[in-house]
């Protein structure tokens, strides 16, 4: 299989243009641009991991798909609902990090916001586990 069959070059052409807007906004923040935020050189580690977990959700959806069900897809689609549950949280982070607003504070107060982080972080794990689980059982076999 070559890798021209893959999406990966307009992943990368994806990238290399995330990079490139990043390190212009985070010269606009350094030199008195607007900035959200980007002043801190550890958003832009922050940006360039957003490509990356999109490739990993499209490519665990993908895998899932091509084991066509059964145990082991079964399982590969608990993990890839799990790894998608963990990219919206990730993205809330990035536009807590960057715009300074908290997706789940804000709108719901501290409290609410808390739990329903809590929830995403059991959500997510749960997930993970159990597709991990059902694919290790299935492997023990």
């Amino acid at each position: 299989m070559r890798l021209t069959n893959y999406p990966f070059k307009k992943w990368m052409a994806t990238t290399a243009f995330l990079l490139a807007s990043t390190i212009i906004i985070f010269a606009q923040g350094e030199h008195g641009g607007a900035g959200y935020g980007f002043n801190n050189p550890v958003m832009l580690f922050g940006i360039f991991e957003l490509p990356i977990l999109f490739l990993c959700v499209y490519y665990s959806f993908q895998t899932a798909k091509a084991l066509k069900g059964g145990i082991f897809g079964r399982g590969m689609n608990y993990l890839a609902w799990g790894f998608l549950v963990m990219a919206v949280g990730h993205i809330a982070m990035q536009i807590h990090n960057v715009f300074h607003y908290d997706v789940f504070r804000d709108p719901f107060g501290p409290t609410l916001g808390n739990v329903l982080w809590f929830v995403a972080l059991i959500i997510t794990w749960g997930l993970s586990a159990y597709g991990f689980f059902s694919i290790y059982k299935v492997s023990k076999k």
